[in-house]
């Protein structure tokens, strides 16, 4: 369940902005910044094909002008997070301008009919709602990546802005040779993006269509290995095999995209949450933020590996980082949360934690950071109220055994516990075993600890920096769990 929360990799990139124009944050934590002149945020295209069924298409080429204008040097590009975020919503431009921190708007409309597709593109200024120009592009289906540049150097244009060359390796990289293993990708993307169980493995299945089609194409190598990967963190009984392929199409995307940041990314994760290889994945996720160091996502799976392994202060940098480039992105905030918790920072990250509640109130486990700093306030009624308020059952389950705990309610704390582990010990031993290190039962948690890892359950990887196992770290047992776990950092 820990991996259910990272974002994918390609959510969205953006040039890095001049240190000048850089947060100022003081004590109390963020700074609202002034908006850059040279920024853009790219709203979900309107699907006008009469058909549902291509809502993929639209959605797919929404993304990859994120990535097409994440070639212009100097300006600053929203994440896919935040800008999806107002998909089919009213707005004002001016409001949305400044919920995203941008000058400027791309929207449009795309139709796609048989081979041929036309996509209306607008440029937007925020700031008065008024059109500084629109485009009309009628191109068959085999152009669509000339389409997407030819509206990039429009956006170069009118921003003033220099549009970088076709050196970029991660650009080169990315197009697919065919229109239908791009359409494959575009429909395997789609899916992977609803995060459930259902849709990861029918993202797979497109995936592999595209592959089969194209067998150079790393993004869908990259987007597979994520899906799999989930699939084996969701499904105990499919884990040997679905990581196993995991690793497979990561390493292939490595091998046939080599300066291809999301290739990296991809096998990084792997290395780092499913083989725990820590070292070897921590590089390759390093080796992806080299290659886009501005690329949300990726910077954000950076950004939690570096949080387990204890470099607290540069994970909090990275995090900082993405949000001002993804700031509507639930997981990312969520991920600061954790941060602030872990060093202690209990106001702050009780902060973050509710923002990222607002973007995503159905998210599971999303109100875990606010029951942690409530039971460590010693405020029974507040941990209570939050662990009402989770959406999955599991996890409520968690929260409520830690709330009725705080509370001083036994029976229901042990009846909570009771549960958990009837119904959670295959996805939640790691948590069964917080519940326990926060009651102060050692035995029994270091129990839970060593199913967690013989499991290979990857809740485990927060054994060095959890709050909740305060109590079990003068322990010779957690050492050596620690040393057998063997996370940098740790010794």
């Amino acid at each position: 369940m820990g991996l259910f929360f990272v974002g994918r990799y390609t959510a969205g990139r953006a040039t890095p902005r001049p240190a000048s124009a850089e947060l100022r944050r003081g004590e109390q934590g963020e700074a609202a910044p002034a908006v850059p002149g040279k920024s853009i945020a790219v709203l979900p295209l309107l699907n006008e094909s009469g058909d549902p069924r291509d809502e993929y298409f639209s959605d797919g080429l929404s993304e990859e002008l994120i990535a097409a204008l994440a070639q212009i040097r100097d300006l600053k590009v929203i994440g896919r997070s935040s800008s999806f975020q107002f998909k089919g919503r009213k707005e004002e431009p001016k409001t949305i301008g400044e919920k995203l921190g941008v000058s400027t708007l791309l929207e449009g409309t795309v139709r796609k009919q048989g081979d041929r597709v036309r996509i209306v593109a607008e440029l937007i200024n925020a700031a008065d709602g008024i059109e500084l120009w629109s485009r009309t592009f009628d191109r068959k289906l085999k152009d669509i990546f000339a389409v997407q540049e030819e509206i990039a150097k429009a956006v170069a244009e009118s921003l003033k802005v220099t549009l970088l060359g076709s050196d970029n390796r991660s650009a080169q990289t990315r197009a697919p040779t065919s229109v239908e293993a791009h359409n494959a990708y575009l429909q395997g993307h789609f899916y992977l993006q609803r995060r459930n169980l259902e849709d990861f493995r029918k993202s797979v299945g497109y995936f592999d269509e595209a592959i089969r089609i194209d067998p150079d194409y790393a993004l869908a190598y990259a987007e597979s290995s994520e899906a799999l990967t989930f699939i084996g963190d969701l499904s105990p009984e499919q884990k040997k095999e679905a990581w196993a392929a995991a690793k497979n199409h990561a390493e292939k995307a490595v091998a046939v995209g080599p300066s291809l940041a999301e290739a990296h990314a991809a096998l990084g994760w792997v290395r780092f949450f499913s083989e725990w290889k820590f070292a070897e994945g921590l590089r390759e996720l390093r080796r992806a933020n080299e290659l886009e160091p501005a690329n949300p996502t990726a910077n954000d799976l950076l950004s939690r590996v570096l949080v387990y392994v204890g470099q607290i202060q540069e994970a909090k940098k990275l995090a900082r980082q993405v949000i001002e480039l993804d700031p509507l992105a639930y997981f990312v905030r969520n991920n600061l949360a954790r941060i602030l918790l872990t060093e202690g920072k209990l106001d702050e990250a009780d902060a973050e934690a509710r923002k990222a509640v607002e973007l995503q109130p159905t998210g599971a486990a999303s109100h875990r950071w606010q029951v942690f700093v409530a039971i460590q306030r010693g405020d029974g009624e507040t941990a209570m109220r939050e662990a009402q308020l989770e959406p999955d059952e599991g996890y409520r389950r968690f929260e409520l055994a830690l709330a009725h705990y705080a509370r001083g309610d036994r029976p229901a704390a042990d009846a909570a516990l009771s549960e958990m582990i009837a119904k959670d010990r295959n996805l939640l031993a790691y948590q069964i075993a917080e519940v326990y290190a926060w009651r102060g039962e050692t035995d029994k948690a270091f129990e839970w600890l060593q199913i967690s890892f013989d499991n290979q359950d990857t809740g485990t990887l927060a054994l060095l920096i959890d709050p909740l196992m305060r109590s079990l770290r003068d322990d010779p047992r957690y050492k050596n769990l620690l040393a057998k776990l063997g996370l940098p950092g740790s010794s």
